[in-house]
């Protein structure tokens, strides 16, 4: 759970500074990437039951969006720009 936490939140903040969206695209399947190869190395080591890395997961990805929405909204709400947009 934790490395789905830290993994897709910290590629939700660094999207939102990526210019293409093939930069984007990357961002985020780095991190899908990591977050499912520390799920199923847990697997594989016998230290977690694939429910429990599955539950992880899906904790993990609903804590990203939240932390995602709500950047956009307050973005959106006090009228601040994007970090990429600072240093133009």
């Amino acid at each position: 759970m934790e490395s789905a936490i830290v993994y897709l939140t910290l590629a939700a903040i660094l999207m939102r500074a990526a210019d293409t969206t093939a930069t984007k695209i990357y961002i985020l399947f780095i991190a899908a990437l990591l977050t499912a190869l520390a799920g199923v190395s847990r697997v594989f080591l016998g230290v977690h039951y694939p429910t429990d890395v599955i539950g992880g997961w899906i904790v993990g990805f609903i804590w990203a969006s939240i932390c995602w929405v709500t950047a956009q909204r307050l973005e959106g709400t006090a009228h601040i720009q994007a970090e990429k947009t600072k240093s133009a």
